[in-house]
């Protein structure tokens, strides 16, 4: 194959280098998918490998965090941050802490948007789109603690709102009689989360999702603020805009509040999609990780983080949910095969790419066109069954022979006239893009496939009494638990083959 004779300038961008398994990827997606067509001479490179870290004593990570702030665009591949052992396995100085916290406040992180993946000709877990935002800012992740023994326990807050003058507020006081503690501080600032709230009814506006605000505020009294805040920017500006478009007809007319724990059992149950969710930090967390279990896995689900520079620009970091996949980098090392679906990191790096182009727009025509043809071309592999084998079996291709197959079909679409339509896989991929075949669906569980180790742990977390079986009582707590159990009005059908399939009543 021969390179394009003009490639296309891309606009400065920051990207970030990780390691082990998608490091490795990630380069063979820049040498054989983006290169060749496009000149990124004036990307700025990151190494953010624990090496790296240790040896500028992570002036590398504060260059890179200044970097993002005046460009406004950063792909970050996934990072390791190492825990005591692995920093004395790999000689560091010391267990180098994430990165993530130094980044969101360099970059004035507003929010975290994970979204889910959807790929025309494949069956994943929700039918339509499911967006999330997660507060960036704020929560357990920047708490500060000791441990203690008994005695007096006092939180108090000095204001500085008065120069000049401080005022010390009471917060808390309590009495420890335990011999060991552990006391916890932390807060949740809430200044950013009108421009949350803007950035996620909008979205869901344009999506044509529902919205859906969660917290867990009929106990945890302080979080009444999100909430308070999230409801007064939606009905001064967009209650009209989601009446309009219909989408509250199933919702009382309103903005609903779900508490995190009905939260948990709606992302079950909700396969339909179709939805939205904004969260606090932490619930956040754990929430789209069970969005990315329902749909398959982190590997289809987008993450996003939202900030704001100090002149009013929108900063975006675009990474995968997922981290550096260790278990195939390690099977690599040994020579051995393996098979990692790049599509999150590929997302994240067009994501970038187009959000780089919108910053400075010179050459955004041609840069949002190279990412649609990239896009469609990994979409395309996947519906002609020439994907990774979590999506397509044993029978799936490693990780360099997708990588392979992406390559030749960008080639083919950016020279139309190599395009062959009495090629096989040419003619699967239209069939399959038009409805003509049944979607792909993953791979199912299977006696053979599932990972007993588990099963056993959840088998025994419901068997109270620990006589080896399930009791009609504890079959009931069983399947509410996993918010799966049939409800009132529910109409239920027995599949051929043994299991049920539940129709919702009116």
């Amino acid at each position: 194959m021969t390179a394009p004779t003009d490639k296309i300038k891309a606009p400065p961008m920051v990207y970030i280098s990780g390691e082990e398994m998608t490091r490795h990827a990630c380069q063979l997606m820049l040498d054989e998918w983006v290169c060749p067509f496009i000149d990124i001479s004036d990307w700025e490179f990151f190494d953010l490998s624990c090496k790296a870290r240790d040896e500028s004593e992570d002036q590398v990570l504060k260059d890179a965090v200044k970097a993002g702030a005046r460009i406004g665009a950063i792909f970050k591949e996934p990072t390791i941050t190492p825990t005591a052992s692995q920093a004395k396995e790999m000689g560091l100085k010391k267990a180098w802490g994430s990165p993530n916290g130094l980044m969101r406040r360099g970059w004035n992180g507003i929010t975290i948007s994970r979204d889910t993946i959807h790929i025309k000709g494949i069956k994943l877990g929700f039918k339509r789109p499911v967006l999330f935002e997660r507060h960036a800012v704020g929560g357990e992740y920047g708490a500060a603690w000791k441990t203690t023994g008994p005695g007096k326990l006092e939180t108090r807050f000095y204001s500085a709102k008065v120069p000049g003058k401080v005022e010390c507020v009471e917060v808390d006081s309590r009495d420890l009689s335990d011999d060991h503690n552990v006391c916890v501080v932390y807060h949740n600032p809430l200044d950013n989360v009108k421009d949350l709230a803007h950035h996620f009814f909008s979205r869901c506006l344009a999506a044509e999702v529902v919205p859906y605000v969660v917290t867990k505020k009929t106990v945890f009294k302080w979080q009444e603020g999100f909430w308070s805040i999230m409801k007064t920017v939606f009905d001064e500006h967009y209650k009209e805009g989601f009446k309009k478009a219909g989408l509250l007809d199933k919702c009382g007319g309103d903005l609903q509040h779900l508490i995190s724990d009905a939260a948990t059992m709606q992302i079950i149950r909700w396969t339909d999609g179709g939805f939205g969710m904004a969260a606090h930090n932490y619930d956040g967390d754990m929430l789209t990780d069970e969005v990315a279990q329902v749909h398959r896995s982190p590997g289809f689900i987008t993450s996003n983080l939202i900030g704001k520079a100090s002149d009013g620009r929108t900063i975006k970091e675009f990474e995968a949910s997922h981290g550096t996949v260790a278990d195939l980098w390690y099977a690599h090392q040994r020579g051995e095969e393996t098979s990692l679906n790049p599509l999150g990191l590929a997302e994240a790096l067009m994501g970038a790419m187009e959000h780089a182009a919108s910053l400075q727009t010179a050459n955004q025509p041609e840069i949002c066109d190279f990412v649609d043809r990239l896009r469609s071309s990994i979409h395309e592999c996947f519906a002609s069954g020439k994907g990774t084998r979590d999506l397509s079996g044993p029978t799936g291709l490693t990780t360099e022979q997708f990588i392979a197959c992406v390559k030749d079909r960008i080639w083919k679409s950016h020279d139309l006239s190599k395009m062959d339509e009495k090629d096989p896989m040419e003619q699967m991929v239209q069939r399959r893009l038009s409805g003509d075949l049944p979607p792909i669906q993953p791979e199912p569980p299977t006696k053979d496939n599932i990972d007993r180790e588990v099963l056993e742990n959840m088998f025994n977390d419901f068997d109270l009494d620990g006589d080896g079986m399930l009791s009609r009582s504890e079959f009931e707590r069983m399947v509410i638990k996993l918010g799966v159990a049939p409800m009132k009005g529910d109409k239920a059908e027995n599949l051929l083959g043994g299991g049920y399939k539940f129709t919702r009543g009116n």
